[in-house]
């Protein structure tokens, strides 16, 4: 299988995404357009697409951040939904998902950054990829928007801060908000890049000091988003 990740920057990386692809043995491209690398020209050999955060949002211009071409990744995006494949947005990633499809980012209620339930909708529960995922899963958070809704979007997942976590846009196309792929060396970015944000945590209700997040285990959720990887890949793409 070949899986092309769309990289925005050095401390959003793929982490447990890339474990699992690896692991699993799939051909693995990118672009990550922090280091001006470019992005597909069309998408025939790519069977998963998967989008990851950044700092920007779909409203970020070319001016304000030169290697963010939110308007050139909608259309990749647009593509690849269009020639079938499955795609995968995380944080940013989502929200340029629903842009791709029509739908308007906006922000969330409230800052997330750490560790915290969210809880799966009657949708969410019903859904053969999601079923693993139990009533309520604890996992990572680092935003501050949330994607839009196309007139066909379920809501599969919210939390308390939060009331898109997990959104399908089709039966092979989902936004992440929440942050499943973080494991303690993607996170210790994260803190290296945000001391600023995360100087402030006493300030907002869901928002983690860097000592709580370096003490958090990911494991847990890493292993719910390898076995949603796994149903994916055998129930679209035969593997």
């Amino acid at each position: 299988m070949r899986i092309h990740f769309i990289v925005h920057e050095y401390f959003e990386a793929p982490g447990a995404y890339e474990t699992w692809a690896n692991k699993a043995g799939h051909q693995v491209t990118f672009s990550r357009v922090y280091l001006g690398e470019t992005l597909p020209n069309d998408v025939t050999g790519i069977d998963f697409l998967i989008v990851m955060g950044g700092p920007q949002d779909p409203a970020t211009t070319r001016e304000a951040c030169p290697h963010f071409d939110s308007v050139g990744e909608q259309a990749v995006i647009a593509a690849a939904v269009a020639a079938g494949k499955v795609v995968i947005g995380i944080c940013l990633g989502s929200q340029l998902i629903g842009e791709a499809l029509g739908a308007s980012f906006s922000h969330s209620p409230e800052r997330e950054i750490g560790k915290f339930p969210v809880t799966l909708t009657d949708a969410g529960k019903a859904h053969p990829l999601f079923s693993h995922f139990g009533d309520v899963l604890d996992v990572g958070h680092w935003h501050n928007d949330m994607p839009g809704l196309t007139q066909d979007a379920q809501i599969l997942a919210f939390s308390e801060g939060c009331p898109r976590q997990i959104v399908a846009y089709s039966d092979r196309v989902f936004g992440f908000q929440c942050h499943m792929e973080l494991t303690t060396d993607v996170v210790e970015r994260l803190i290296q890049h945000s001391e600023h944000e995360l100087s402030r945590a006493a300030e907002y209700r869901f928002v983690d000091t860097p000592e709580t997040l370096r003490n958090h285990d990911y494991d847990e959720m890493n292993q719910v988003l390898y076995a949603f990887l796994d149903k994916v890949s055998a129930v679209y793409l035969g593997h």
